[in-house]
């Protein structure tokens, strides 16, 4: 006769076996989907800042831009309403040497500066120049190239002529300079004599400075802007 089975001996449930089993909570779980329109959503986010970014970068571009043309339009303005520019009427003291120091004329030290307006051709190019963007008690010091002062020598402008009509009584002493009066053109002329005999004279029309390079120091004492 079999002994009776103990408890212990008695079969197992899986439970049992399996031990006590947790508790399961509803945990939502992530699908594919789902992952998908978060990283879509985070694309766009990315896109939409970055295009803000580019925005805000665009205008603050634009402003700086707007700020450099007002400021250099408002230094434009200033600068040239206070220098001398075409058209303006200017009056300087000046002093007029040749390239090794000789001065040949000044007015530095008088009370009659000369008076011109720029752009009327009244003064040599090279003096003009000179004085366009200059301000109301600059002085300057420049040297101005034959070419822009009174032209290269010409030697057709030495002549020699007879001594009759209106010259034939004229006493000439060479080196002398006589300014002549040209009827037909009604324009005037310094000559320099460099000979005389008893029925001719030579003279040269050429200017005292053609040929020269000169010095100038200029001085710009007044300032009336062009209305």
């Amino acid at each position: 006769m079999s002994e009776p089975k103990t408890p212990e001996d008695s079969p197992k449930t899986t439970e049992e076996i399996a031990g006590p089993v947790e508790e399961k909570k509803d945990v939502p779980e992530s699908t594919s989907a789902d992952e998908k329109e978060k990283s879509a959503e985070t694309k766009d986010a990315v896109k939409v800042n970055g295009k803000r970014e580019k925005q805000w970068n665009l205008l603050i571009t634009i402003g700086v831009a707007v700020v450099i043309i007002v400021a250099a339009a408002c230094a434009f303005v200033y600068l040239t309403a206070s220098v001398a520019t075409k058209g303006d009427t200017v009056s300087v003291y000046y002093t007029e040497a040749f390239e090794n120091g000789t001065v040949y004329i000044s007015n530095m030290n008088t009370t009659e500066p000369l008076v011109f307006t720029l752009g009327n051709s009244s003064v040599i190019p090279g003096f003009e120049e000179a004085v366009t963007g200059m301000s109301v008690n600059q002085i300057k010091t420049v040297t101005i190239p034959y070419t822009k002062a009174y032209g290269a020598y010409d030697p057709g402008l030495v002549q020699t002529i007879n001594r009759t009509g209106p010259i034939e009584n004229t006493t000439f002493v060479v080196g002398q300079l006589y300014t002549v009066h040209y009827k037909t053109a009604n324009t005037y002329s310094t000559i320099k004599i460099l000979n005389v005999t008893p029925k001719t004279v030579t003279f040269d029309a050429n200017n005292r400075m053609a040929g020269e390079n000169l010095t100038f120091t200029i001085k710009l004492d007044n300032l009336t802007k062009k209305q």
